[in-house]
């Protein structure tokens, strides 16, 4: 069972249909090799018995008389002493005889040429006598093998003088016969196995090329973005007899196929719809939130005497009419985004953008302890430098917002290989598991912030804008860290 166990096993189905088919067609060909030489060494093994029975005691008799026939008789058909004192003139090839008396082998012969008074000596061992002297005289066939002759069937009878006679003729031809046929057999069941074998493994690949196409298909499905964006599905698997068990899979897999591509079409169809309304939407809102913020801003500038509660409310009115323009230029910004627009692709000093924006959050978070870690050759990337510049100020002030005052912030620019990478780590609070897997989409603000102290602040929509412009440059950003570390890693092409 072990060894059975560490054999390789087959991963395919095909393989394992090919294994299983020449599997069962060996153990048929055990089966019917196994029956046919059991059956071959029984039928041998009865005609010697009749050939046995046939020869009676004639050979033997004559070693009890020494194969002497009375003066005047010839032991032919008529003569009455010749079955008395023994006929063997008819007398087989290799036929075999013995005498015993009380269990002790008195007289033996061999006829080697067909000449029983020629050829008749022959000898026994110890163990042979044994083996003769312990065949039952009932008359019937046994099989006994002797050591100077090999197999032999015999066949004990009683004599006419108290002892036992003793006849047999040799197994050899019924083993070579039995031999032969397991040779052969084997030979033709071996052809018949690897023959087998080789056009299983086509009939096996012909019968699966629906399967394989599925399959293939399958794959390449698999391959396709459909995370977001119009997606075409690959063409339909080709249909299959629907009889079948593969047929019918194919016809399945292609029905589900369509589903799928009719919902992707649905749901492209939606975002289509919803990002035209956010960009509309956030293009309408411009010119009526400027509007309020100018007309607040107008209002506190009159000279005239303004009651302390007007004041207060034409602040708060212009303070939230800056964060409403703000949030409309995000979300018109993640629209175009979204549509696929062009950026610049301009050689951008990634150095001195860093520089630029450590100082302004420096300058926004006097609290904090910024740090820079620069190579010391300037970082150049290509893209659009205005875009790239909210990404690292969007980082900063994520750091800055959600972290308490003394909290140090680490901004780490290097490159390595075909590509820069761009690290704002915090030793604040850290992110909350539960908002983790959602920190880069939109609108996600975390229930309780990483900053006690915080209020206020955006609409969840810093970091979403820097997933989606490093995605629109071709790269990646990655959140890292647990409580009281917290990492951003954006990595960025070189070219």
């Amino acid at each position: 069972m072990r060894f059975l166990r560490r054999l390789p096993r087959p991963r395919t189905l095909r393989a394992r249909l090919t294994v299983g088919l020449v599997v069962l067609l060996a153990v048929s060909c055990a089966a019917v090799g196994v029956a046919a030489v059991v059956e071959l060494n029984g039928f041998l093994t009865r005609r010697l018995d009749e050939q046995l029975a046939q020869a009676g005691t004639r050979f033997p008799q004559s070693l009890e008389h020494d194969g002497a026939l009375p003066d005047g008789h010839d032991g032919g058909h008529g003569d009455g002493y010749g079955d008395e004192y023994g006929d063997t003139r008819r007398t087989a090839t290799g036929t075999f005889g013995a005498r015993l008396l009380n269990g002790t082998v008195t007289s033996k012969g061999l006829i080697r040429s067909g000449d029983p008074a020629a050829d008749l000596d022959v000898h026994l061992s110890a163990g042979d006598e044994r083996r003769l002297a312990g065949v039952p005289a009932d008359g019937r066939a046994h099989s006994v093998e002797l050591s100077a002759l090999d197999g032999y069937r015999v066949v004990a009878s009683p004599g006419r003088d108290g002892d036992v006679l003793v006849v047999g003729l040799p197994l050899e031809p019924v083993e070579a016969a039995v031999h032969r046929l397991e040779l052969v057999a084997g030979i033709v069941f071996g052809l018949a196995l690897v023959v087998t074998g080789v056009a299983g493994v086509f009939w096996v690949r012909w019968s699966l090329q629906p399967l394989s196409r599925v399959a293939a298909t399958a794959t390449r499905v698999s391959e396709l973005p459909l995370a977001s964006g119009e997606v075409v599905l690959p063409p339909r698997v080709p249909a299959a007899d629907p009889r079948g068990e593969v047929g019918r899979m194919a016809t399945a897999f292609n029905r589900m196929l369509g589903h799928v591509e009719n919902a992707l079409t649905k749901r492209h169809a939606s975002e289509e719809r919803l990002r035209r309304f956010a960009a509309d939407a956030s293009h309408e809102l411009r010119t009526p939130v400027a509007s309020v913020r100018g007309h607040a801003e107008l209002a506190l500038l009159h000279p005239g005497p303004v009651p302390p509660e007007v004041a207060r409310a034409l602040e708060r009115i212009t303070a939230e009419s800056a964060r409403m323009g703000e949030m409309v230029d995000d979300l018109l910004l993640l629209a175009r985004l979204d549509a696929g627009r062009p950026l610049e692709r301009r050689p951008v000093d990634l150095t001195r953008l860093v520089l630029d924006a450590v100082a302004d959050a420096r300058a926004a978070g006097p609290g904090h302890r910024w740090t820079l870690d620069l190579p010391e050759e300037p970082v150049t990337v290509t893209g659009d430098a205005h875009r790239l510049h909210q990404v690292v100020a969007n980082l900063l002030a994520n750091a800055r917002l959600h972290t308490p005052v003394g909290t140090w912030v680490t901004v780490t620019l290097a490159t390595g290989g075909d590509a820069a990478s761009l690290s704002v780590h915090d030793n604040g609070p850290g992110v909350p598991e539960e908002v983790r897997p959602h920190v880069f989409e939109r609108f996600t603000r975390a229930e309780h912030r990483r900053r006690p102290d915080a209020s206020g602040g955006g609409a969840g929509l810093g970091l979403s804008i820097v997933a989606a412009v490093v995605e629109a440059h071709g790269g990646g950003v990655v959140l890292d860290g647990g409580p009281g570390a917290t990492a951003f890693t954006v990595r960025l092409p070189s070219g």
